[in-house]
């Protein structure tokens, strides 16, 4: 009688899964990660009391005293 282990097949697909979904995680905050920063910026000068100066490309935002 030969006993069939199917446990490690189950372990790579969760693996595989994991990975694909690391790999658009990745895709997405390198697309939007501009827009993200720039979103933290505004929000970090509002907190300090600082304006917000748009910079030139996406994400270069900056604080600058009022």
């Amino acid at each position: 009688m030969i006993l069939h282990n199917n446990k490690g097949q189950a372990l790579v697909e969760y693996i595989l899964i994991i990975a694909l979904i690391s790999v658009v995680i990745i895709g997405l905050v390198n697309t939007f990660g501009g827009y993200l920063r720039d979103a933290m910026t505004r929000t970090s000068c509002n907190l300090v009391g600082q304006e917000y100066v748009q910079g030139d490309k996406t994400g270069n935002g900056y604080c600058k005293n009022k």
